[in-house]
């Protein structure tokens, strides 16, 4: 995963417990999929030994990080800001261990709490003259947008970024810091300033910006970003996204997201390109990242429902679920509608499925009727004569109709 290292590094961190830390941007109030990539690093630095740091840009996230963007972002206020690092934040507990009970405890700091009575003049006169305009310049987030411009508060961002290094390495002896490819230049000013500032040594390293096999960023679905906030990507959402990995990412990610055994990992992978039809590598990250950031009764939740829709299911499993898990199941499904007050003396099903439009015609309808290719909610329907009623819906409003193999349509009663 390493892109860059600052000589010097990988001797630290194999001498001694040294504190590192990754800054994670409160424009959300969730984090999302690519945030897995500084998640699992700090998850690493602390099953190593080491005294992980996340802080959160309280600071920062008010201007705006420039690195990677063509252009300048709407800038949030206090008060969004606090609850996107609140909710930030009880995230992270998830994964890295806050208590006072083990020696190399995770600390989570937020950079507003130093910068909010840091006066404008203090900032240019203490900070400001010890970075030159010549060396911000040089950095590719600011080289990038000099044909389209970029403010002045957006320029200064490297130099917050820096003096948080600095503040963090002068009161917490934190020694470290890391990020994505696209943080070198903001994260070597930290190291320069404290060089600057009389401070001792301080090393950096980044990781390879992940991207899919296509060139585009990992993290989106179809649907946008996919979220570590369940009420935001369903727990079932977020397994499919894993499950439908191409096979052409599928090893890379494995490489950088299982905490397996490499050996394990890359036996898996050899096995995974004699049959890649069998997706062994897409199920075992996405079982292995569905535990870890929702639950073992999420994983099972997510591989009955995939089960219902791509598997053998049983009509029970599918009148088991609650609406709430119905929509997330059906999440995608093509959906019709239906007058419920219409099922009252039982609906002709070969009409409805033609004036629905979940088949051509009429015609169409009973020549899939005869020959077994309709079902509904799991079961097979062969009658030709067939009625749907009300005792038929699942919650008293939906009924899942299946064409051929994997044709599904969700019908809505109202």
């Amino acid at each position: 995963m390493l892109q860059d290292i600052m000589p010097g590094t990988e001797e630290q961190l194999n001498k001694e417990m040294t504190a590192g830390y990754v800054g994670f941007d409160p424009t959300a109030d969730s984090l999302h999929v690519g945030n897995l990539v500084p998640v699992t690093l700090l998850m690493r630095l602390q099953r190593a030994g080491h005294k992980p740091y996340a802080l959160l840009g309280g600071a920062t996230g008010m201007i705006g990080d420039p690195s990677g963007k063509s252009q300048e972002r709407n800038l949030l206020d206090l008060e969004t800001i606090q609850h996107n690092i609140d909710c930030q934040k009880k995230q992270l507990e998830k994964f890295i261990d806050f208590s006072d009970s083990i020696p190399n405890a995770a600390v989570l700091v937020n950079n507003y709490d130093w910068f909010k009575n840091f006066s404008f003049l203090e900032f240019i006169r203490d900070i400001g003259k010890h970075i030159s305009i010549n060396y911000m310049m040089a950095k590719d987030s600011v080289k990038n947008r000099l044909e389209t411009g970029m403010s002045f508060t957006e320029f200064s961002y490297q130099l917050i970024q820096g003096y948080d290094f600095y503040h963090l390495n002068k009161t917490k002896n934190v020694l470290l810091q890391f990020g994505g490819a696209d943080q070198w230049g903001n994260i070597v000013t930290g190291t320069e300033l404290i060089r600057r500032k009389g401070g001792g040594d301080a090393f950096a390293f980044t990781c390879k910006l992940i991207t899919k096999s296509d060139g585009t960023k990992f993290g989106k679905s179809e649907s946008g970003n996919v979220w570590l906030d369940r009420d935001k990507t369903s727990p079932y959402q977020f397994y499919q996204f894993w499950l439908k990995m191409a096979d052409a990412d599928a090893a890379k990610m494995a490489l950088v997201f299982s905490f397996k055994p490499v050996a394990e990992i890359k036996a898996l992978i050899t096995e995974h390109e004699t049959a890649p039809h069998l997706r062994k590598l897409q199920k075992m990250l996405a079982e292995e990242m569905t535990v870890m950031v929702h639950s073992e009764e999420d994983l099972d939740f997510a591989k009955q429902a995939s089960d219902i829709l791509f598997g053998q299911s049983s009509v029970d499993a599918l009148r088991s679920l609650n609406e709430k898990q119905l929509l997330e199941v059906m999440d995608g499904v093509p959906q019709v509608t239906g007058d419920k007050g219409a099922l009252a003396d039982g609906l002709d099903l070969i009409t409805f499925l033609a004036e629905s439009g979940v088949c051509a015609s009429k015609g169409e309808a009973r020549k899939l009727l005869q020959n077994g290719g309709v079902s509904i909610n799991k079961e097979k329907v062969s009658a030709p004569d067939h009625k749907i009623k009300e005792e038929h819906l699942l919650n008293g409003q939906y009924l899942l109709i299946q064409k051929g193999k994997s044709n599904y349509t969700l019908a809505i009663f109202s």
